[in-house]
């Protein structure tokens, strides 16, 4: 019984698409706790309320899309992009002047980073710097175009953290499709080897026995003998490294079968083709 192999293949992106969920979920969690710390300065906070609203229901309602690459769709990243820059622009309805110039953090805070990284898993490095400059365009918009030391420091971490990973991403697939394409190589070196087994035990076997028995019977077996003979000869050659120059074109007229010759440089060194004759 043949025995059969199955291989086991897991996409490398796969974890980070798991990580993705679970940091939406937490800084979701962890924005809605500062603006409750703090409800009390919020300027306007029916504005945060509504939005976190919205927040909460879309990073819950949206998890099985970025369960995985072709659940994330452009759309999606679209809207959720969208999401995080109204919040950010959100803030300077929600929160005093005074407030955001001694440094408050945004509406959505860093939840919007996991929109970016997003981009990133999904398109690669440039998907990331597109969403994260986007991103840095709409803080130094809250920030009246005078952004602090904080605003600064997460902005470039951000866009240097999504373009990173874009870019590890981008590599993790070359590498996956190199893998495959070697598993697949792999494979056909396996099933190639099988079928020479197999002619090597059978075919041989079955064409020596034919040359032994046209010569024993003698007459025109015995000529049938001498072409299985010769069939032997080659395919024989053939299974255990390649082919040798055949003398000369046999050809029983009665029965039609012909013997071609192959012609090998005498300088080939290497594997030779042999799908054709195949």
């Amino acid at each position: 019984m043949a025995k059969r192999e199955r291989v086991m293949r897991m996409s490398v992106e796969q974890p980070l698409w798991r990580a993705l969920a679970g940091y939406r979920v937490l800084t979701m969690v962890y924005a809605i706790g500062l603006f409750i710390s703090a409800h009390d300065e919020v300027a306007r906070p029916w504005v945060a309320i509504a939005y976190f609203a919205v927040l909460a229901v879309w990073t819950l309602a949206t998890l099985p899309r970025v369960a995985n690459a072709a659940s994330c769709t452009k759309r999606f990243l679209a809207v959720d992009l969208t999401i995080a820059l109204v919040g950010i622009l959100l803030t300077r309805l929600a929160e005093a002047p005074e407030r955001i110039d001694a440094g408050a953090p945004t509406l959505p805070s860093i939840w919007t980073a996991g929109a970016v990284l997003a981009f990133a898993i999904k398109g690669g490095w440039r998907w990331a710097a597109f969403a994260s400059t986007l991103v840095a365009a709409a803080n130094l918009v809250e920030r009246s175009g005078v952004p602090t030391r904080d605003t600064i420091h997460m902005v470039l971490l951000v866009w240097i953290a999504s373009i990173a990973i874009g870019y590890v991403v981008e590599v993790a697939r070359a590498s996956e499709r190199t893998l495959a394409r070697a598993l697949e190589i792999e494979a056909a070196t396996r099933e190639r080897e099988r079928l020479a087994r197999d002619i090597h035990d059978g075919v041989l076997q079955v064409l020596a026995m034919v040359q032994r028995r046209g010569a024993v019977i003698g007459g025109e077996a015995a000529e049938l003998g001498r072409m299985a003979g010769e069939q032997e000869v080659a395919l024989r050659t053939l299974v255990s490294g390649g082919l040798v120059p055949v003398s000369r074109v046999s050809e029983d007229a009665a029965e039609g079968a012909v013997v071609r010759a192959v012609d090998v440089p005498d300088d080939a060194d290497g594997p030779v083709d042999l799908r054709v004759l195949l």
